[in-house]
């Protein structure tokens, strides 16, 4: 969690304007989506979140 509300500050919030609480809760909001299907991590092996746990339900057999 550290390492995500991190990377939302750096990468966006300080970043982005930010000029109304409801254009920040829809940037909050599109950053949440941006960083689970479309960042890739190389702690999961260049995946994004959601493909990695894709991946571990295959191999585990949970899928």
């Amino acid at each position: 969690m550290e390492r995500f509300f991190g990377s939302l500050k750096h990468d966006w919030i300080l970043k982005v304007a930010q000029p109304t609480r409801e254009q920040m809760k829809k940037d909050v909001a599109d950053y949440i989506r941006y960083y689970n299907n479309d960042r890739l991590h190389t702690a999961n092996n260049s995946m994004t979140p959601v493909n990695y746990e894709l991946s571990e339900r295959k191999v585990s057999g949970l899928g």
